[in-house]
């Protein structure tokens, strides 16, 4: 059994967690500071003005300006430090940096699927480099979870039917926690993990014992397999738009309106391609909504993302657009 573990607060291993622990600190600290006011206070006035007798009847005090300007403006400017402080933080971490690495993570009951880009993949595990940034794409493909790393001091809520982004950068070495912070059914409980913080060359030599296709690669092939090539193609005659460096860019809608192509507009695209048209042309596409898994979909959207130009897959075969599927007819609507 392990000793007696004094801290309040587990372990910083990361670059936003000091900064979150010193505005924890501050918070704590204000509001212990105005509850002993408060109390100290109450316990005051309540023996200086208490009732000594029956004919007993204390001094009216009409009041003080000055007391009540200090009681309204330092608590305002405590509270507006607490604003900007955590405001500051919140917009660092909103914002991943531009060499920050994607990883591609499933919520599902009771455990997490884990896609590195180079192919690797991992349940309830995630291995990451010290020192890297790591942006996380999450979904979820039954019900609300919730991807928490106490160490780390970040956690974010993976809704089904959306991507939530997440980031973070390690900066020691070692095995942390990783639980679900939602609960999400009977075995919400068992839904914990572990972070696997490496030395750059030791996570190196684990991506090339673990390597398989990259994600991009198994997304081309899918592009290919679901016929995506027979119309998003330079050859398909403008049948339907060229995806070559579309990840990023702002795209006009036929309504009149733009749209950044991110992977939440690329995935919306994919299963529902009627909700955002884009301008110049036509709805032909069927909705993929019931054909693709999240996790197929998360690999034609990493391959989209990657799409340069002249990188669009070379057409399988010359056919027309695929049909949008149609409800099966009643067999008792047949005629004898």
């Amino acid at each position: 059994m392990g000793g007696f573990d004094p801290r309040i607060l587990p372990e910083a291993a990361s670059t936003i967690a000091s900064r979150i622990d010193a505005l924890y600190w501050y918070v704590t600290g204000v509001g212990i500071f105005t509850t002993l006011i408060v109390v100290v206070g109450v316990l005051y006035f309540a023996i200086r003005y208490r009732r000594v007798s029956e004919d007993y009847f204390p001094k009216p005090f009409v009041g003080s300006t000055a007391l009540e300007l200090t009681w309204t403006i330092i608590p305002l400017i405590l509270v507006l430090i607490m604003g900007v402080w955590g405001i500051a933080i919140y917009a660092d971490f909103w914002r991943a940096p531009e060499s920050a690495t994607d990883v591609y993570v499933i919520g599902k009951q009771w455990m997490w699927h884990i896609n590195h880009q180079g192919g690797q993949r991992e349940i309830n595990t995630l291995h990451v480099p010290v020192g890297q940034p790591i942006r996380l794409v999450m979904t979820s493909e039954d019900v609300i979870h919730d991807f928490a790393i106490p160490a780390f001091r970040v956690k974010m809520d993976v809704v089904p039917g959306k991507y939530s982004h997440l980031w973070f950068e390690a900066t020691k070495p070692g095995t942390y926690h990783l639980f679900c912070a939602a609960y999400c059914g009977t075995e919400h409980s068992r839904m914990i993990g572990k972070i696997v913080v490496m030395e750059r060359a030791e996570f190196e030599q684990w991506q090339t014992q673990k390597a398989d296709r990259s994600m991009a690669l198994q997304g081309r092939q899918l592009f290919q397999k679901l016929q995506c090539v027979t119309c998003h193609h330079p050859e398909a005659g403008n049948k339907a738009p060229i995806l070559e460096g579309l990840f990023g860019k702002r795209v006009a809608l036929e309504n009149g309106s733009t749209v950044l192509a991110d992977e939440a507009y690329i995935r919306e695209s994919i299963l529902y391609p009627n909700k955002k048209i884009r301008a110049g042309y036509r709805s032909i596409m069927p909705p993929y909504d019931k054909q693709v898994t999240e996790e197929e979909l998360m690999k034609v959207v990493a391959f989209i993302k990657g799409l340069k130009q002249g990188g669009t897959p070379p057409m399988l075969q010359q056919s027309e657009a695929p049909a949008v599927n149609e409800a099966p007819k009643n067999p008792s609507d047949k005629k004898n």
